[in-house]
């Protein structure tokens, strides 16, 4: 079960990482082309911040399951300023009217997001691409 738990954790991360890249990749093709901001923008964003809140209690899961060594403490720190990262930035876009909406948030809130996950990853000494089930 421990096992599992490690590996589906380690799995999900490839999908985290594709709903970030597609997030940013739709925020800085938005921004660039000076388009208006649309809806498809703010469910990017929310199914990015859906996949890492759901890589985070993964995460605890396994913490939970008994997989702790003091490396971890970089990691888990990292994910939960990821985690509110995201967050924040969703919560606040959702919250403005329509018209003062824009792109720029998504692009800083995703690359902050997403160098924080990698950073976090490296930090316990793995590969964001790479798949390891120690």
């Amino acid at each position: 079960m421990i096992r599992m738990l490690l590996y589906i954790h380690s799995g999900v991360r490839y999908l985290v990482l594709l709903m970030g890249v597609l997030t940013l990749g739709y925020a800085l093709f938005g921004l660039a082309t000076k388009r208006p901001y649309d809806r498809m923008m703010l469910r990017l964003a929310r199914l990015f911040t859906a996949s890492v809140h759901l890589q985070v209690v993964l995460g605890v899961a396994v913490v939970l399951s008994g997989r702790f060594y003091s490396a971890l403490i970089g990691h888990i720190m990292m994910m939960v300023f990821a985690a509110v990262t995201t967050t924040v930035v969703t919560a606040v876009m959702r919250r403005r009217a329509p018209e003062a909406r824009s792109w720029l948030p998504h692009v800083v809130g995703t690359l902050v997001t997403l160098a924080l996950i990698v950073f976090g990853i490296m930090a316990i000494g793995r590969s964001p691409l790479g798949m390891s089930g120690r």
